[in-house]
């Protein structure tokens, strides 16, 4: 009993992670459209009067500081790059997690495979400048990765008893 259980849970886990992976996605997305419609000109202006305020309230405000810092040095081919990168992460997230919602086999090894791509490079990441955010991230996706492949083993075998049934 106490095994069905936390297969439930596992079960519930993996939907949620996968669905927050959707609604990344499509955040992905919407980011990616909006660096493509504003200017990098724009998007300073837009960052150093949202922090303006704090900034004169305290000078040394990390986020604050760093975002305009990531906003001065915005270029036409960064923002480019950035929206391309955004665009094509989002339109792969949605249509993975969309084929896996529809329970399509598929879609499973090749979510594996994109999580691990991910995963390598973020640890490369981590190596050079590590952050907190960056190792949850990865954490979370390491998770994500292996509850897809849990899922993934049981859907498999649960494909192949049916078709050997069928025989």
């Amino acid at each position: 009993m106490a095994r069905l259980v936390a297969k439930d849970r596992l079960d519930r886990l993996f939907e949620v992670g996968i669905l927050l992976k959707g609604l990344d996605g499509i955040l992905e997305l919407i980011g990616g459209i909006l660096l493509l419609a504003v200017s990098p000109a724009s998007l300073n202006r837009t960052v150093t009067a949202l922090t303006q305020h704090e900034l004169s309230e305290d000078p040394h405000d990390l986020v604050a500081n760093e975002l305009q810092r990531l906003a001065h040095g915005l270029t036409v081919s960064a923002t480019a790059f950035a929206s391309v990168y955004l665009l094509a992460h989002g339109v792969v997230k949605i249509v993975l997690v969309g084929a896996l919602l529809r329970n399509k086999l598929w879609a499973y090894p090749w979510t594996i495979a994109f999580l691990v791509a991910f995963i390598a490079y973020q640890v490369y990441r981590i190596l050079l400048s590590p952050t907190l955010g960056l190792v949850l991230l990865t954490l979370l996706d390491a998770a994500i990765a292996w509850l897809t492949w849990r899922e993934y083993r049981r859907r498999h075998t649960s494909h192949r008893s049916r078709r050997d049934v069928l025989r």
